[in-house]
């Protein structure tokens, strides 16, 4: 039986000064000048001697009119200024080189550059906020596997949060502006890394050192470290030590647990998965054996006894013996139906059963699987 699974300018047109002035204000500065010209050249002839007797009536003559060419003067004078002051408020004339415009230009204050940071200080303020997490990281590179790592992982994971919002609020020194972020953003990633590398204690649990080496977030420490450590601030962490994906695994057809056997029965596991597995047959609560058997591989367990049995299989990669399980990739399910192993004498002869299991999907298989939780999967 088998089994499966807009201006135009008239340069012409100047105030005496030689201030240029906008068309309206031209025109009637024009104006004013040429009254004040023409009042200017209104000389009066010389009158011919008078008799002495008229000589007072005369002299009031004159000076009435003098009063009134002075007050005509002055009128012209008075037009002539008011344009002048419009176009000066207006601001569409330059002022005559070295005027109080300029003056004023000339002499505002330049603004003070922004002082830098202080290195010294910026070197004290990364000591105070990588010191601690320098500490928590070396903690973890001290602990053991279990509870004893997890417990240091969450501990080095926040003191890499609080690191990193402590650098993102430091006064930074120019130079070390870039790199401090880039150290700020990596001990971000490095926390988040921290603690997913924390372990769960159960089956299919890959080493928090090795997805510590795996991870991102260290490195990125590392080398904003050495940027801003080139730079003169020393940004020097020791990372706890990682490990490499391991690949262990067992020879074809090897018990990871063999009970008693002294049957007749005989059972072959054919592996067409991708990846290796260990099937394991169970009479009740007890495991009779389990059978390591490799990717692409068969295995046959001769002698089993005589009984009903439930099938379970794992699949992955990197076995772990302690707990047995792998490491990566796991799977862990059973056969719905049960394997009866039976032995029965007959004449001339005795009748035992023969089974196979082929892990991998098949066409015309006639058995179904279930998934297992990994804590129900018999050790």
């Amino acid at each position: 039986m088998r089994y499966t699974s807009a201006r135009t300018m008239d340069e012409t047109s100047t105030i005496t000064d030689g201030t240029p002035a906008d068309d309206t204000s031209r025109t009637a500065t024009t104006t004013h000048l040429t009254q004040v010209t023409h009042l200017t050249q209104r000389t009066r002839p010389a009158q011919p001697a008078q008799p002495a007797q008229r000589t007072r009536q005369t002299r009031w003559t004159r000076r009435a009119r003098s009063r009134g060419r002075a007050a005509v003067l002055g009128t012209a004078t008075l037009a002539l200024l008011l344009p002048l002051a419009a176009c000066s408020s207006e601001g569409e004339s330059n002022g005559p080189a070295g005027g109080s415009s300029s003056s004023s230009a000339g002499s505002a204050p330049s603004p003070s550059p922004t002082p830098t940071v202080d290195p010294a200080a910026y070197r004290h303020a990364l000591t105070g906020a990588l010191g601690p997490l320098d500490s928590a990281l070396r903690a973890v590179d001290r602990a053991h596997e279990g509870g004893s790592l997890n417990k240091a992982l969450d501990a080095a994971a926040t003191n890499a949060d609080t690191a990193a919002t402590t650098l993102q609020t430091v006064a930074t020194p120019d130079n070390a502006i870039a790199g401090n972020s880039q150290l700020a953003t990596a001990l971000r990633s490095l926390g988040q890394d921290l603690k997913s590398a924390r372990g769960t204690g159960g089956r299919c649990a890959t080493s928090p050192r090795v997805e510590l080496g795996t991870a991102r977030g260290p490195q990125s420490v590392k080398e904003a470290g050495r940027a801003l450590t080139a730079l003169g601030y020393d940004a020097t962490l020791r990372l706890p030590r990682t490990e490499q994906a391991k690949h262990r695994r067992l020879g074809n057809g090897a018990f990871v647990r063999d009970g008693s056997r002294g049957g007749l029965g005989r059972l072959t596991v054919r592996n067409g998965t991708g990846t290796d597995a260990v099937v394991t047959l169970t009479r009740g609560s007890q495991t009779a054996f389990s059978i390591y058997v490799r990717k692409g591989s068969d295995a046959t367990v001769r002698s089993v006894n005589s009984g009903s049995y439930t099938v379970y299989f794992t699949t992955g990669e990197d076995w772990n013996s302690a707990k047995s399980s792998f490491t990566r990739q796991c799977s862990f399910e059973k056969f719905d139906d049960k394997a009866n192993f039976r032995t029965v004498r007959v004449a001339g002869g005795t009748q035992y059963t023969v089974l196979t299991f082929t892990l991998n999907k098949i066409i015309g298989g006639n058995a179904s699987t279930s998934t297992v939780p990994p804590g129900d999967f018999p050790s």
